[in-house]
């Protein structure tokens, strides 16, 4: 019997105000990430598109320099509760910090959202990188390789609560007046060098089993933990060959922990500026970094970098620079643009303005399609994570002039098959451990 032919998975980044860091300057775009018309018509799109999932990120500081989604959003969990009523479809991704939260709250909430949207939820376990957070939670922040002890706990006892349920545990016998059978729900009792945690929740199991996870670290501690536990990984990248080296890496440690290869998607972040013509396409690419706030710019390349970059000469070349204790992917990925292609602060500059360090592919429809679908099918990835320049035009464009294109060269899925998130990634529901070990 023949297998399908192996077909992308699409996530798209949702900012409301752009991915692009002036995005909502564009004409026609969203000037809000607090508006929930936005972000629902953003939904609507998703489905349209046929989407995997809608992914929301999260910052526990807000700065009025940041990115102007960074600096004024509501907490992406409550916004996702709202989106699950009025989609049916597409998955529902959101950040949770594994530093500034507990396990038993993050299980409880994502366990939630999973019953409120019938099996969509994917929760995106990170480790604060940022140190201003701290300044909100009366703490010290971390160092990096810390952080990563913590969190390789936390994610243990998250899924521990999330298999405290058994199928089948609430029975609603009118005759006995039982309504759960207490042999099917049993507590954690986890002890461990961090938590405390007893359980079980008060939620039963989830429509998907348990939630998706998804992650995006890149440092050594980062990929351990996603060869472990991660169902999706979000990379960034901005060379082939380099994406290749790491996805067949990231895969290759995944037997070591009893693990397919296959059940884990690595999802690569780009920023398509889409036009019917190359020379439109180019246009609107143009108009965009015509916008760009220098300071905003400047600001976020510091960020990225950890280390204030406002000082140095534009024209001057990048030199070797430490990885940051914040966050690693963005840095070594950027920095190593800048050294293989000889690139000036000015150039790195304008590389973070347009996608936050993100990959930025600008063309017509067929020739983008090209692009994906090289990296796809050379060993890169099993799909992206797509960041619109800004909402909802830039996302319209990719869904009505790209998708097309990918779903006629049998790469992206015409129809749902499935309504669970799980079903999109072809993931098998699992059943709790603590009860079938």
């Amino acid at each position: 019997m023949s297998q399908s032919p192996r077909q992308m998975h699409l996530g798209v980044f949702v900012l409301g105000t752009g991915n692009h860091i002036a995005g909502w300057r564009y004409p026609g775009a969203a000037q809000s990430f607090e508006d929930l018309g936005v972000v629902q018509e953003i939904g609507r799109i998703a489905e349209r598109g046929k989407f995997d999932l809608i992914f929301l990120g999260d910052n526990l500081a807000s700065e009025p320099g940041m990115h102007p989604s960074f600096a004024a959003r509501f907490e992406p969990l409550t916004m996702l509760a709202a989106l699950a009523a009025t989609t049916t479809h597409v998955g529902l991704g959101a950040t949770a910090s594994t530093t500034y939260n507990e396990p038993y709250n993050v299980a409880r909430t994502f366990a939630s959202l999973d019953h409120l949207s019938g099996g969509r939820a994917a929760w995106n376990a990170v480790t604060s990188s940022g140190e201003k957070a701290a300044d909100n939670f009366g703490r010290i922040h971390p160092e990096h390789d810390a952080r990563y002890e913590v969190a390789e706990e936390f994610v243990d006892v998250v899924r521990g609560l999330w298999d405290c349920w058994d199928d089948g545990a609430i029975i609603r016998d009118h005759a006995t007046g039982r309504y759960i059978d207490p042999a099917k729900v049993k507590p954690l009792d986890h002890e461990g060098r961090f938590f405390r945690v007893k359980g079980p929740l008060p939620t039963s199991r989830t429509p998907q089993g348990q939630p998706i996870i998804l992650q995006a670290g890149s440092s050594e501690p980062g990929l351990a933990l996603a060869a472990r536990t991660a169902d999706v990984v979000f990379a960034v990248v901005q060379d082939l060959e380099e994406a290749k080296a790491g996805y067949t890496a990231l895969k290759s440690r995944m037997p070591a922990f009893g693990r397919d290869p296959d059940t884990l998607a690595v999802l690569p972040g780009v920023m398509p500026v889409v036009g019917r013509t190359e020379a439109e396409a180019r246009e609107r690419l143009n108009t965009l970094q015509s916008f760009v706030n220098t300071d905003n710019a400047l600001s976020m390349l510091s960020s990225r970098l950890g280390v204030d970059v406002s000082g140095f000469p534009l024209d001057a070349l990048v030199p070797e620079l430490p990885l940051p204790d914040s966050s690693h992917g963005f840095a070594r990925v950027m920095l190593a643009k800048a050294l293989r292609e000889r690139m000036t602060w000015r150039d790195l500059f304008n590389l973070t303005g347009a996608a936050r360090g993100h990959w930025v592919i600008c063309g017509a429809p067929e020739s983008i399609a090209d692009t994906l679908q090289e990296w796809f099918e050379a060993g890169a990835c099993d799909g992206f994570n797509i960041l619109p320049p800004y909402f909802p035009g830039g996302f319209d464009d990719f869904v009505d002039l790209v998708v097309p294109v990918l779903q006629e060269r049998g790469l992206f899925r015409r129809e749902y098959s499935g309504t669970t998130l799980r079903e999109h990634l072809g993931l098998d529901r699992p059943r709790s451990r603590l009860f079938h070990p």
